[in-house]
């Protein structure tokens, strides 16, 4: 696998009225010029350029990261700050933290004020999206692909650019970079992923290792837990990761790549302020979706076994039901269907039930493989992947996958000649479920708004009632985020990834999203709720001793706080903070969508 043109890294960012000159810092021989009147950008001859500031009037950055247009006009992305994460394959890998976003624009004044606030709120949205934990970049290695794609490509895929060369998939600034895809941009344009990252280097009965893990989010229906649900017409499903352990000892790399998705059905779960909503299945074509959605998963991974966790009985039958029957209406080759209802079968903190079905995969496991390389020579290739899913594909479906994982590394330490049968390895066991762990509260945090639940057994292999305690507290976290946050958080997303693009002249002669304005009864309830309850404390708390006319009070602010609080319920929908901007589609599941006033 022949090594890419390294991005380059330190940038002196010069700013002048009308132009920016991102300068290599080290032994520059070209510069981005971009005009910031025009637009227009183009990489020349360090030597053709001069600058017309001093040459300290700098400001340094460590990436460029593309444009965007708001309604004040073009903005420049820029990385600012990086934490290195460790090497993997010989390269650096880094998580970004922080950015900034410059403004083409010198001044608003040909904006009226409405359109200033909306270009604020833009601007926060863009910062809330960079700001996402869990973004990645490296200046040679190829983060969107697994080490056996980078194998299987043609000689020239190599002399391409980072940017162009990747996976659109996972490309989280394949919008701001659109404009930047040209050969000339090649050392420039830096690629970002979401997800996770970590790199450990152990030592394992004396064999120096490198233990990785990626996992790459996908920019396809990518959003947010309650608003981004099933499959859409295209075949992509939400909060779909591709997740790769990677093995290193020396010339020798292993990679075991799994995934994990929405179920690939037409269904949605839109918060209504219910703890759980209902989730509701379309009426739509969902074997035509699901069979979309999986033909490219065996073009792409090989066989699929599709292990579901989601309850069989309850509210989720529904959608176990509809998953089921659309495999065995597609019929195809390649795919099985692997059941196992989680929550019955671990019940009472059972979880050392999870050998059934690590039992039943295990041949499937075996047949599938890993991919091994020594010295660039291929000796083993996968050929097939596990795709779990629960409901929100993260706490359940983290505890499977680390089983999987944990199976796959002990067959290769074997290999490998690392580990036998009966050495214990309690370093190594301990960096991998704290690891795991780790990985379970990012995916989470970013589509959910919190860490995991049940990553006490992947850390320790144990459930505890502190962590039962604690996954109260994160579920009453998500509880409050879902429905009251996660509008802003899908729009920042939709905005980053180019779902929805502003128009020109946005806010004066085209409407902006931004202005919906809520219907009376989002203040009104609420307000009233408030006087209810606090009058109701005041008439409990204050008075020296009860009277009848206390009593007749007590009893009137209650009815008044039970009255208000069923109404809202009732009208749940109206109260949830929801997208404003509706890049996502969130309406493709038909009449159970968002209110029309929304």
């Amino acid at each position: 696998m022949a090594d890419v043109l390294l991005i380059h890294d330190d940038i002196k960012l010069y700013t002048t009225s009308d132009k920016f000159f991102l300068e290599p810092h080290i032994n520059p021989t070209e510069i981005l010029v971009i005009d910031r009147i025009t637009g227009e950008s183009t990489v020349k001859d360090i030597k053709s350029v001069k600058i017309p500031i001093p040459v300290n009037a700098y400001r340094p950055v460590c990436g460029f990261l593309g444009t965007i247009r708001l309604i004040s006009g073009l903005y420049l992305v820029v990385a600012k700050y990086r934490i290195l994460v460790g090497k993997l394959n010989g390269h650096d890998i880094y998580q970004l933290a922080g950015t900034d976003i410059i403004p083409y624009a010198r001044s608003t004044t040909h904006l009226t004020s409405k359109q200033v606030d909306d270009n604020n709120t833009y601007e926060r949205l863009l910062r809330a999206a960079l700001e996402t934990p869990g973004i990645y970049f490296s200046y040679g290695y190829d983060l969107t692909h697994s080490m056996q794609r980078l194998h299987s490509v043609a000689p020239d895929f190599n002399k391409m650019s980072l940017a162009s060369r990747a996976d659109p998939r996972f490309l989280w600034n394949g919008h701001l970079l659109k404009d930047y895809m040209h050969q000339q941009y090649e050392r420039f344009a830096l690629p970002l992923i979401q997800g996770f990252v970590a790199i450990n280097r152990v030592v394992v009965n004396g064999h120096q290792l490198i233990w990785s893990l990626v996992s790459r989010r996908c920019v396809d229906r990518a959003g947010t837990r309650f608003f981004m649900r099933g499959v859409d017409a295209q075949g992509n499903v939400a909060n779909f990761v591709e997740t790769e352990q990677i093995i290193e000892r020396g010339g020798e790399k292993s990679s075991f790549v799994q995934t994990r998705g929405s179920i690939p059905l037409y269904w949605s779960q839109y918060p209504n302020l219910k703890y759980k909503p209902a989730m509701v299945l379309a009426p739509e074509d969902h074997v035509a979706a699901y069979t979309r959605h999986m033909r490219d998963q065996i073009q792409r991974y090989g066989n699929q076994v599709l292990v579901n966790l989601i309850d069989q009985h309850g509210k989720e039958e529904a959608l176990e039901r509809g998953y089921r029957a659309a495999v065995a209406a597609a019929a195809l080759p390649g795919v099985r269907y692997e059941p196992f209802d989680f929550h019955a079968e671990c019940r009472g903190m059972r979880y050392d039930r999870l050998t059934i079905l690590m039992d039943r995969i295990a041949h499937e496991q075996t047949e599938f493989g890993y991919f091994l390389s020594r010295g660039g020579t291929v000796l083993l290739r996968q050929s097939g992947v596990f795709r779990t899913n629960c409901v929100d594909c993260l706490d359940r479906t983290n505890v499977v996958q680390s089983l999987f994982a944990r199976r796959q590394m002990e067959a290769a330490l074997r290999l490998l000649a690392v580990t036998t049968n009966d050495h214990q390895h309690p370093h190594l066991d301990t960096l991998f479920n704290t690891v795991w762990a780790d990985h379970a509260d990012m995916i989470s945090s970013q589509y959910s708004g919190t860490g995991a639940l049940k990553t006490d057994f992947t850390r320790t292999g144990k459930r505890t009632r502190m962590g039962a305690l604690r996954d109260g507290i994160n579920s009453l976290t998500r509880y409050y985020k879902n429905n009251f946050s996660d509008g802003f958080r899908q729009d920042s997303i939709d905005l980053l990834l180019g779902r929805y693009t502003v128009s020109d002249g946005e806010g004066n002669t085209v409407p902006c999203p931004l202005r919906r304005d809520r219907d009376w009864k989002y203040i009104t309830f609420p307000s009233v709720l408030l006087v209810a309850v606090s009058m109701f404390c005041a008439s409990a708390a204050l008075p020296s001793r009860y009277s009848s006319e206390v009593l007749l009070y007590l009893m009137f602010w209650g009815a008044a706080v039970g009255a208000t609080l069923t109404f809202i319920f009732r009208h749940g929908k109206e109260f949830v903070e929801w997208p404003r901007l509706d890049g996502g589609g969130l309406a493709i599941v038909g009449p159970h969508g968002p209110p029309p006033s929304l």
